[in-house]
């Protein structure tokens, strides 16, 4: 039996439709992401997920309870992580944990061996105020919040928003141990580099899924030519690589701008040409392997 099953989820806030019959399904023990822009639906799936919010159709269940009619079990078996820190501020690091230890009728002294790993390095602050705590301390304090009544499903809503690129590894490394430990962890990220630590991922837009697959097998199904360009001046480059003949599709990456393009119409030479005649100097143009982003883009292109 799957751990966490969704079907047809449907759901507007006004006119405005965050989700749009979206379904899928998270096996036992596996680390599931959801990887999409601000706006595509991913919190509101999370909040029916953790039984906060009800959906306007479709079903739920969480752990084999359904959401909406078993919301008290499904409660006692999920840890949340919201997007946004939500731990109280005024409470130290050790007075917030001893709380939603009480919450769930345990204490911080009976499942300290459950967030060990992830507590021991912020126990030296335990008391310090939460508030007071940086972005990587605060993560790690909601996590072993979340942790400590054993849940069997992690629920992490953009848990690395807003944290250094340290912080964001160390977390992921986490998630792998507390995978390791059989538990389900289902996470979104606006990240698509965090795409590859998972096992499976959804590509999420507009309240949909446009595909679910692992990494490998996202990218693996990229089959256009896919070339990274950089030069000098990149607002002016990406604007007239926009406006080549045989250049399919454009967007910037990183320090590279990502291409797609016929090669009937375009080769590495002729594009250096044409860019060089445009005034562009020093233009750099290879071949590059398809990232979950440049899928991302070809699958939102497409429609």
């Amino acid at each position: 039996m799957n751990a966490i099953c969704f079907d047809s989820l449907r759901k507007s806030y006004g006119k405005t439709a965050a989700l749009r019959g979206v379904r899928g399904e998270v096996a036992r023990g596996e680390l599931f992401g959801i990887i999409g822009p601000d706006g595509a639906g991913k919190t509101t799936l999370f909040r029916i997920l953790a039984t906060l919010i009800t959906a306007d159709g479709g079903t739920a269940t969480v752990d084999g309870a359904d959401v909406t009619r078993d919301y008290r079990l499904v409660r006692t078996r999920i840890g949340y992580m919201p997007g946004h820190f939500s731990l109280y501020p005024d409470l130290t690091v050790e007075e917030n944990l001893m709380f939603f230890a009480s919450v769930f009728g345990t204490t911080l002294r009976d499942n300290y061996h459950l967030i060990a790993d992830i507590y021991r390095p912020i126990e030296p602050f335990r008391h310090r105020r939460a508030g007071k705590l940086s972005g990587g301390m605060k993560q790690k304090l909601a996590l072993s919040c979340a942790l400590i009544h054993k849940p069997s499903v992690l629920l992490l809503d953009e848990p690395t928003t807003g944290v250094d690129p340290v912080s964001r590894r160390e977390f992921w490394a986490m998630l792998d141990r507390l995978r390791q430990q059989g538990i389900t962890i289902l996470v979104s990220t606006p990240y698509m580099d965090e795409a590859t630590r998972c096992d499976r991922i959804a590509l999420m837009r507009d309240g949909c899924f446009l595909t679910v697959d692992t990494p490998q097998g996202v990218t693996g199904r990229f089959r256009q030519t896919l070339w990274a360009v950089s030069g000098e001046r990149m607002s002016k480059l990406l604007a007239d690589l926009g406006q080549c003949p045989g250049v399919q599709s454009c967007f910037a990456f990183g320090s590279t701008h990502h291409i797609t393009v016929d090669t009937g119409v375009l080769t590495l030479d002729s594009l250096r040409r044409r860019l060089t005649g445009l005034g562009h100097a020093h233009v750099e143009i290879r071949p590059v392997e398809a990232s979950v982003e440049d899928c991302f883009m070809e699958l939102t292109n497409g429609e």
